[in-house]
């Protein structure tokens, strides 16, 4: 990097954090950030006399959003310096270790969200401050109140700043987003610029609207007197304050690497979003002694997760047909490597997302990759446009079959049923596990019988012959017999699968077992009026099941008489207890799985619903209640411990 380039990065960082920290709206990944923040500090190592004064590295944090009263910090809040690998991490217990070779090391999750400091005094919460360029944040104090994870009072009377991370929780983040689609606003980015705009928000009504959590990291001012900083946070905990879902007392490298390899692991199964794990200095004494440099501590350091966002190019966009006719836009960018995964294609949902993101071939885009879930866009880098991006055109016809396509809401569809796409992707559907779980009957095996013309419809399945599959290549006895077994084994099925297997658009697994639980063998004849009144069934899942029936009853009708599927037996009516009639939801980790206590209350008469509202009548909850549990209280509805509820049924 020369001096021209140095110039143009600074300036790119200034852009980049204004976007980031005053916009909340991100225009590049952290990785991306990093890289170029690391290359100008290299520069200026290397030349010192030419440190720009607007530099990134010369101040930590940003400015104050002027909508806000500006309020300074009893002690300064600091940024921690990174790190990314092991060899990184043996480095900074390098320099640790000679500033105090006795010590050990306490480690928790390094949240992505937003920075909070809490200014308690007399057992009072008085301020609270977002953390601002580090000295001097913006006071939003009655926003603060409207969290429920921050106590308005504790036990400690003494004068104490608490530091922590304003969050929101994943599937609060998609209610929120949700919400904003039906009202259309512009969609949150992620979690962590959802809580950063909610928390700045100059109606505070907005912000309890949003079911921010508060997780804390520290404190500033205080007169605790820990001498371990584990039994420092645990205190906090204890004052009524959210324990991290993870935290560890380390002694080497060693112990530091495996919690954090496991917190890499269990990434996506927190409630939260993650960004790294913060490695502090357990002893207080030595924190003292070791200080700080102009822009961290010397005793704390982020060990950065591997990057779950990165930007890429939008190559081409093709088509899929599903079994329903369906058909569904897919992005396929250039080869990149997520989280030691190279991902090559991400979902765009339907051809109104491209429109209401304007997404073009040829645009930079930041793609979002969460576990082994196809990733998704999350946002177009409209500022990198050159002028030769291409504005996609919705398809007319089937790029399968070519027959025309029909434009239905957001979605579009192809109405051929003889659709080579149609007919393969139904009986893959058909043989899956939720459905009539078919051994033997994959995606490569559909395809070979249907280009054998032995299979168009599920019905051609169970007139196959041996004689017919030992034609086919690839297919010995065993084979062949084996598959025809599982053809036989899947006569008998309980009628909610047999339902799932048809493919009705918007009906599932938990859809089907009402249905079948409500009308057996006759849902072919059910109105609409007594598929709405069905619990969790709408209009248009209503409108979906008739419009498939009218189509398909005859196949309906062959498909059951070859199957002989077992009509359900109605539920005996629950003896009288607490939970008969109840709607009730669970969050946490309980003795069993969460399956087992649901069929048990559904057993006593009680509806289990998946969320909260203000018809639950009971928040069942057991270890690390996530965000669930925080709605229930702040609606009013009952919370009982597994062991309480268990009580109740006693």
């Amino acid at each position: 990097m020369n001096t021209i380039q140095y110039k143009a990065a600074v300036e790119k960082l200034n852009l980049w954090s204004h976007h980031y920290y005053v916009l909340d709206d991100p225009i590049t990944t952290d990785e991306e950030y990093d890289k170029l923040y690391h290359e100008v500090v290299a520069f200026e190592e290397a030349h010192p006399d030419e440190v720009m004064q607007n530099s990134p590295t010369q101040r930590v944090g940003d400015v104050v959003n002027e909508g806000f009263e500006k309020e300074p910090h009893l002690s300064r809040m600091w940024s921690l310096e990174d790190i990314f690998n092991y060899e990184d991490l043996q480095k900074w217990l390098t320099k640790t270790y000679k500033l105090d070779s006795n010590v050990t090391f306490y480690c928790e999750p390094k949240y992505d969200g937003a920075s909070l400091n809490l200014i308690y005094e007399n057992g009072n919460l008085i301020k609270g401050i977002t953390r601002g360029d580090g000295e001097v944040g913006e006071l939003i104090t009655q926003n603060v109140k409207t969290i429920n994870s921050i106590p308005l009072t504790i036990e400690h009377k003494e004068l104490l700043e608490i530091r922590g991370e304003v969050v929101i929780f994943k599937d609060e983040f998609e209610r929120i987003n949700e919400e904003r689609l039906k009202n259309g606003e512009q969609l949150f980015a992620n979690p962590r610029n959802a809580a950063a705009g909610s928390l700045r928000q100059l109606d505070s009504a907005i912000t309890a609207s949003r079911n921010l959590v508060f997780l804390p990291y520290g404190v500033g001012v205080n007169s605790l007197p820990h001498k371990l900083l584990n039994e420092k946070m645990h205190y906090i905990y204890d004052l009524g304050f959210r324990k991290p879902p993870e935290s560890a007392v380390c002694k080497n490298a060693d112990e530091i690497e495996s919690i954090y390899k496991q917190m890499v692991h269990d990434r996506e199964s927190y409630s939260m979003m993650l960004d790294g794990m913060v490695i502090k200095v357990n002893e207080i004494a030595s924190q003292i002694d070791m200080g700080y440099t102009v822009k961290v501590p010397r005793w704390a350091v982020a060990y950065k997760f591997p990057a779950v966002e990165k930007i890429t190019t939008i190559k081409d966009i093709i088509l899929q047909v599903g079994r329903t006719g369906a058909v569904t836009p897919v992005a396929v960018v250039e080869p990149t490597d997520i989280d030691g995964v190279v991902v090559e294609r991400a979902t765009l949902h339907n051809f109104d997302e491209i429109e209401r993101k304007d997404i073009r071939l040829g645009d930079k885009v930041i793609i979002l990759r969460s576990g082994d879930v196809i990733p998704k866009i999350i946002k177009v880098l409209t500022h990198e446009r050159s002028g030769d991006e291409v504005v996609f055109e919705k398809p007319t016809h089937c790029p399968v079959c070519q027959s025309e396509l029909l434009q239905e809401d957001v979605l579009i569809k192809c109405q051929n049923l003889s659709c080579e796409a149609r007919v393969v992707n139904s009986i893959i559907y058909f043989a899956s596990k939720p459905c009539l779980n078919i051994d033997g009957l994959g995606t490569k095996i559909v395809e070979q019988l249907f280009n054998a013309s032995l299979v168009k419809s599920v019905l051609d399945l169970f007139d196959l012959t041996l004689e017919q599959l030992l034609e086919l290549e690839g297919f010995k006895e065993k084979k062949a017999q084996n598959l025809l077994n599982s053809l036989e084994n899947a006569k008998g099925c309980e009628y909610w699968r047999f339902i799932n297997s048809l493919g009705i658009e918007h009906i599932g697994e938990v859809a089907s077992k009402t249905l079948a639980e409500a009308f057996g063998f006759g849902f072919v004849d059910a109105t609409k009026e007594q598929i709405v009144e069905c619990d969790g069934i709408g209009e248009e899942m209503a409108e979906s099941v008739l419009e498939f029936v009218r189509v398909n009853r005859q196949t309906i009708e062959k498909l059951q008489e070859i199957l002989q599927p077992k009509e359900p037996q109605k539920r005996l009516e629950a003896k009288e207890n607490p939970f008969k009639g109840k709607t009730v939801v669970l969050t946490g980790t309980m003795s069993e799985s969460r399956g087992a206590i649901k069929e048990m209350l559904e057993s006593l008469g009680a509806k289990v619903s998946g969320s909260v509202s203000k018809k639950t009548n009971y928040l069942i909850y057991g270890e690390d209640a996530g965000s669930k549990y925080d709605k229930a209280v702040s609606l009013g509805v009952s919370t009982l411990t597994e062991s309480e509820m268990r009580e109740l049924i006693k």
